[in-house]
């Protein structure tokens, strides 16, 4: 459990389309075997330390005739920011991703002094 204790509570949010690979035949929609894309997110602030980050797939675009698998994640959480990576593996065919972000974590208050 993670506890807010003096700051600012602020919550961050976004969007983004992972990969579009049917048109172009790229590697999630003709591939084999395993696979990942990774998109770079940057917070609006900074927080003070890292944040919670919660993702979810709000799209999916996948082959009918192959089986259905998918793993998304938040990776290397930074203050500023952090990676949205989506793997898939065996012989899944995905023409595009969607995944939704929520960032929740402590910001700098001007009026909070820190007086050591």
């Amino acid at each position: 459990m993670k506890r807010f204790t003096k700051n600012l509570l602020s919550v961050d949010q976004g969007s983004s389309v992972m990969f579009s690979d049917f048109a172009n035949n790229g590697p999630m929609w003709s591939g084999d075997g395993p696979r990942e894309s990774v998109t770079n997110v940057e917070f609006g602030e900074p927080y003070l330390e890292p944040p919670i980050v919660h993702v979810s797939i709000s799209m999916w675009d996948t082959g009918g005739d192959t089986n259905q698998r998918a793993d998304l994640r938040a990776e290397k959480i930074t203050p500023t920011g952090f990676q949205l990576v989506f793997r898939t593996w065996g012989d899944t065919r995905i023409a595009r991703i969607r995944a939704d972000w929520m960032a929740i974590g402590e910001v700098s208050d001007e009026d909070v002094w820190d007086v050591e």
